[in-house]
């Protein structure tokens, strides 16, 4: 996930209404993670039923961005300096979300999460050193129970995917000629239409494990729509319109929120809606999102709150979602209650962070940029 720009600013522009529709995403992804408890690990249960796509549309804004922000500086700018670059504007946020997810995590012990109770501070003290450097957990180190590659902070998975991209756009994708991404870009679409098409879910959840087939479906996830939101800033300009946040943000909660399609009798017809909505649709929502301009002070101020949250929103909200599945599941809390309580978790994770963006991200990055790019003119 590509952090807002507007939190964190280059000299090249930003653009706020995509920095809005992260935003957006993000606590959509909340709201998906908060109600997945009540469908006993049934996708066809699950409300908000597609807010998982909210990570492929996260990838896409992320390819789209890093081409506009990046490819044509690399005369001035080294390899070096881009990593420096990019760590600098994720990770100190990473450390932060894996400490939430170490200071919460015997707070989980429940029978949703059989292995807690059996970790010792010692696993969980080396899990945490080994999560700040984003580098993924094999299963056989799964303190958790279920197998993810960062089980302190699960949605981590996709960082570690982000930081993979970036190294990918700065060694090879950048170079490409646009021909050639454009046919890398319809492979990766094929093997993402496969995918979702053949899941035995019906779905293109996954990611978030080391287990081969979870690797498989993470990276196919990844590469389509990263290359397409390269592709799509290298085959639009960039003019100044009306104001599209409204009509895109509803686009978007729209296809993360509409019910499953076809049911357990049909899955491939959740699958094609899958691949055609990271296909089609969300190339349209980020090109209506870049050329949106914000006409007036209150829809700018909105603008820029869902943008300078969004990432820190997306990496801190899931310690506390683990707690609330415990208590959940532990005291069959029923879903009003549940929604209830949810929604209060959301808020506080708004308010959290906003407060971490403030008082902890934002100066930690300024000190880091100081200390370690040797130019902060770019």
């Amino acid at each position: 996930m590509e952090i807002s720009s507007s939190a964190f600013n280059d000299s090249k522009r930003h653009f706020k209404v995509l920095d809005a529709l992260r935003g957006v995403a993000a606590i959509v992804v909340v709201f998906f993670h908060v109600l997945e408890v009540y469908s006993g690990g049934d996708h066809t249960k699950q409300w908000i039923n597609h807010g998982y796509l909210a990570v492929d549309f996260f990838f896409m804004l992320s390819g789209f961005v890093m081409a506009h922000a990046y490819d044509d500086r690399w005369d001035s700018m080294s390899i070096k300096d881009f990593f420096k670059r990019r760590l600098i504007r994720l990770h100190p946020m990473i450390i932060f979300g894996m400490t939430i997810g170490a200071l919460s995590f015997y707070f989980g012990e429940s029978d949703y999460f059989p292995k807690i109770a059996e970790t010792s501070i010692w696993q969980l003290l080396i899990v945490l050193v080994i999560g700040y450097t984003l580098l993924p957990l094999p299963t056989s180190m799964d303190i958790r129970g279920w197998n993810e590659m960062h089980p302190l902070n699960g949605p981590a998975w996709s960082l570690f995917l982000e930081y993979i991209a970036n190294i990918l756009h700065a060694l090879i994708l950048r170079k490409l000629p646009k021909l050639i991404l454009s046919v890398f870009v319809v492979i990766a679409a094929m093997a993402l239409i496969q995918l979702a098409v053949t899941s035995p879910h019906g779905d293109i959840i996954g990611g978030w494990s080391l287990e081969p087939e979870q690797l498989r479906i993470g990276f196919t996830r990844l590469l389509f729509p990263y290359m397409a939101g390269m592709l799509l800033r290298r085959s639009i300009t960039i003019k100044s319109g009306r104001n599209t946040f409204l009509m895109s943000s509803m686009l978007l909660v729209l296809f993360l929120a509409i019910p499953r399609i076809g049911g357990t009798e049909h899955l491939w017809l959740n699958g094609l809606y899958d691949s055609l909505v990271v296909i089609f649709v969300f190339p349209v929502i980020v090109y209506l999102g870049s050329l949106g301009t914000l006409k007036n002070s209150r829809t700018e101020k909105i603008s820029t709150f869902l943008g300078d949250i969004s990432y820190p929103v997306y990496i801190i909200h899931f310690p506390f979602t683990y707690v609330f599945y415990a208590w959940v599941t532990e005291n069959n809390i029923p879903i009003g209650k549940g929604f209830a309580v949810g929604t209060i978790l959301v808020i506080f994770t708004i308010g959290l962070s906003y407060m971490s963006l403030k008082l902890y991200d934002e100066p930690v990055r300024k000190w880091l940029a100081a200390k370690f790019m040797y130019s902060q003119k770019d």
